[in-house]
């Protein structure tokens, strides 16, 4: 069964923007619905996916990979931030609320998540 897009507010439409904005700057870079969210891939390989409430989790935020022991001490280091998402999170992926974190450094986080994804090809270039 498809999974239908969740209804958007003010709210979880000003962040997806700013997220958006981030993501589809990056080579390569595609967006597409996949479990009924906005979702971010480098080719045919995801490294963002948008968090509107996503089973009532009460976040609007967006889940990307992050390297080994970089979930647990953002965790733990800002909570109220950073997230261990469903499913991804046991794969060390990390969850970030939108309203807690500003441009610059949530475009620093996303440029890392798509450098673990994306191949190598894409990645040797200096101004990423």
């Amino acid at each position: 069964m498809a999974h239908p897009l969740k209804p958007s507010t003010p709210q979880s439409e000003k962040h997806l923007k700013r997220l958006r904005k981030i993501c589809l700057a990056l080579p390569e870079s595609s967006e597409k619905l996949s479990h009924g969210e906005p979702t971010f891939f480098v080719q045919k390989k995801v490294f963002a996916m948008f968090d509107n409430n996503h089973h009532k989790g009460g976040h609007i935020g967006v889940w990307i990979p992050a390297r080994p022991g970089m979930q647990e001490i953002l965790v733990n280091e800002a909570p109220e931030t950073y997230y261990r998402p469903p499913y991804v999170g046991v794969k060390g992926w990390v969850g970030i609320e939108l309203a807690k974190i500003d441009d610059e450094a949530l475009a620093a986080h996303v440029r890392e998540a798509w450098k673990i994804i994306a191949p190598k090809r894409l990645t040797a270039s200096p101004l990423l």
